[in-house]
């Protein structure tokens, strides 16, 4: 006799956004005790800076990433300006995942301050995610003295929106009937995928909120949204299908550069770019690792941005193979718009894979590479030149 016993239900899933509340600035803050409580701007200074983070006491002057730094002087007079330090925030970064992955493999690392978690596998935590964020949150303060906004809900999407609800040190939970409920006042910008352009048409067509996309006629949606209206109106319900997707590995390395004055010279543009590819190269030797693509970054002087991007083959972590590709990107860059200044040059070192056994002659290279990071390390980035750097009639001399 055969026996079906009855399958159980699947259990619903319990998905958490975990984000750093102003990052930068608040490791900035963090280390330095007088900067508590003031305006507090991470990035290059004016006139060519750009805002990388503002902490909260200066968002509320209307300053924002990415705006340059003279406009957000100009809203916040009184607002402290740091530099940036990547590599601190960084390592600061790596306490904060370590927490994550106490609970949980299943992490997805969107970027040094931001993560998605999900707990659906292991009913301990899942059962009462509230709990489980205030540990969360509890367990990063006392590894980094920061502070976090976590999101708990049955989706990346909800988790996501939920943590942006109460920044900062927020937490909000949404599950069931409070998902729509709470959705529906949001206005549209609150899913991603609507910026402000579509905001703006769906606005023109009398739709302001989630709850008006969620209940829109299909005629009024498709004309903006086209074939993804459906799944767009299913967003503004709440759904989502999307899994967490963990990423152990780095997604991608960059350096990036803001010029004094604007460039067009090809010449000073290849003695900018070149330090870039040997920073990147450097980091990507660090973590051991090996890059099969390279894109670079183009910001002309009416802050208008394009990247570029080329395969690599065979993969590297060379400074030359990095500089070579990323400089043929530019010159054909440069050709395509003769006589356009640059304000900012960035190199990124993609599709990353474990550095695996070196030929001969890449050992030799990667030896020589390693010396120098050595002794830039020790000495400072300017500890070495090339002889392209030295000017006219010095790079043939002896």
């Amino acid at each position: 006799m055969t026996e079906f016993l009855p399958h159980a239900a699947p259990r619903p899933r319990c998905v958490l956004h975990v984000d750093m509340d102003a990052f930068y600035a608040s490791v900035e803050q963090r280390d330095d005790p007088t900067l508590a409580g003031r305006p507090v701007l991470v990035g290059g200074r004016p006139p060519r800076g750009v805002v990388a983070a503002a902490s909260y006491e200066a968002r509320r002057f209307g300053v924002r990433s990415a705006m340059p730094m003279r406009e957000a002087l100009a809203r916040c007079p009184d607002a402290v300006v740091v530099r940036s330090r990547m590599d601190h925030y960084q390592s600061v970064s790596r306490d904060v995942f370590a927490v994550f992955r106490r609970l949980t493999p299943d992490v997805e690392g969107l970027s040094l301050d931001e993560a998605f978690l999900e707990l659906t596998a292991l009913p301990e935590l899942a059962d009462d995610p509230r709990v489980t964020a205030l540990g969360i949150k509890d367990a990063i303060r006392a590894a980094t003295g920061l502070t976090a906004s976590v999101g708990a809900g049955p989706n990346k999407l909800v988790a996501k929106i939920a943590s942006d609800l109460e920044k900062p040190d927020g937490l909000v939970v949404l599950f069931g009937a409070a998902i729509e409920t709470t959705l529906a006042r949001l206005p549209v910008r609150a899913i991603g995928g609507i910026g402000p352009k579509t905001s703006a048409r769906l606005e023109a067509a009398g739709i302001f909120t989630l709850g008006e996309l969620a209940a829109a006629p299909a005629g009024a949606v498709e004309p903006i949204f086209g074939r993804y209206a459906a799944r767009m109106q299913g967003r503004a319900l709440g759904l989502d299908d999307r899994p967490v997707e963990p990423r152990r590995e780095a997604v991608s390395l960059s350096a990036e550069e803001t010029f004094a004055t604007d460039l067009d010279d090809p010449k000073a543009l290849a003695r900018e770019l070149r330090p870039l590819a040997e920073k990147v190269a450097a980091r990507l030797r660090r973590k051991h690792y090996v890059a099969g693509m390279v894109a670079v970054k183009i910001r002309q002087a009416d802050f208008r941005t394009v990247t570029r991007q080329r395969s690599l083959t065979p993969a590297s972590a060379e400074s030359v193979a990095l500089f070579e590709a990323a400089w043929g990107l530019v010159q054909t860059w440069i050709t395509e718009h003769p006589g356009a200044k640059l304000r900012l040059l960035g190199i990124t070192a993609g599709r990353l894979t474990a550095a695996s056994q070196l030929s001969l002659f890449e050992a030799g290279e990667q030896r020589l590479d390693r010396v120098s990071d050595a002794i830039r390390e020790r000495f400072g980035a300017d500890a070495l030149m090339h002889g392209s750097d030295l000017g006219p009639g010095l790079e043939e001399d002896g």
